[in-house]
């Protein structure tokens, strides 16, 4: 089936289905500017003194706050990333009453800069920053402009509302994430390689009729799915119409 025949497809599922789900990774935002961490360019396959999986751990926090930030202000806060045409047709397609939920794994906040409303980030958001002292919050901006280890006015260091390794997702936000799955008629799996666990085994819950993964290369687990698309994300979901 050629890759407008596949697109054809997709459009008819997504017009016959009222209560859809898309379940996206880091490759949505990836024609955003913003390096995915699996493939050729991402952040796994760049130098540095130390692995991005040891960096991003909790104990690594702890231990070395200052050499986390180092990475962190210069690899994950691309603050000047915009949506990109799949961003802004999953919020299209909530607007129209079609498309019950967005469940990302990506912690950049563009679904919701595309105007999305029902946002389950697993993985928790750059945009959320708080105090370990006091709990006072702070915007990524903040964040990005300390250019060392960002502080409260109190003292105490930030800490960004992201899930590191080692640490275990949002219990609400999982349960929400599973409960919108499980009514789903139709679910979208994009721009993830279905690596990263727990979050790649939320699609188990799915019963719905139709299930779709549009993703650039093999995800590393079987899905089932009634339709797979090898293609860029956003350049399939840009031609969809929303009726």
């Amino acid at each position: 089936m050629q890759l407008q025949d596949k697109i054809a497809a997709l459009q008819q599922m997504i017009d016959e289905s009222r209560r859809i789900v898309f379940f996206g990774g880091a490759g949505v935002s990836t024609e955003s500017g913003i390096p995915d961490f699996r493939s050729v360019d991402g952040l796994y396959n760049q130098k540095y003194k130390f692995p991005p999986e040891t960096i991003l751990s909790h104990s690594f926090f702890k231990a070395e706050t200052e050499e986390f930030y180092r990475f962190y202000q210069d690899k994950m806060l691309a603050l000047d990333a915009q949506p990109n045409a799949a961003h802004r047709k999953l919020a299209e397609l909530e607007q129209a009453g079609k498309l019950t939920a967005v469940v990302t794994q990506n912690i950049d906040g563009l679904h919701q800069a595309a105007g999305s409303k029902r946002v389950y980030e697993l993985h928790g958001s750059v945009h959320r920053n708080y105090c370990q002292r006091c709990g006072k919050f702070y915007d990524a901006h903040y964040v990005k402009a300390c250019g060392g280890v960002p502080r409260c006015e109190c003292g105490g260091i930030l800490k960004p509302d992201v899930v590191l390794y080692e640490e275990s997702l949002d219990e609400r936000t999982l349960t929400e994430s599973i409960n919108a799955i499980a009514r789903a008629d139709m679910l979208i799996i994009g721009g993830t390689s279905l690596a990263v666990y727990p979050a790649a085994g939320l699609i188990q819950y799915f019963g719905g009729k139709n299930l779709v993964v549009i993703n650039k290369g093999q995800t590393q687990r079987s899905t089932g799915a009634r339709l797979t698309i090898d293609a860029p994300i956003g350049e399939v979901l840009g031609q969809i119409v929303v009726k």
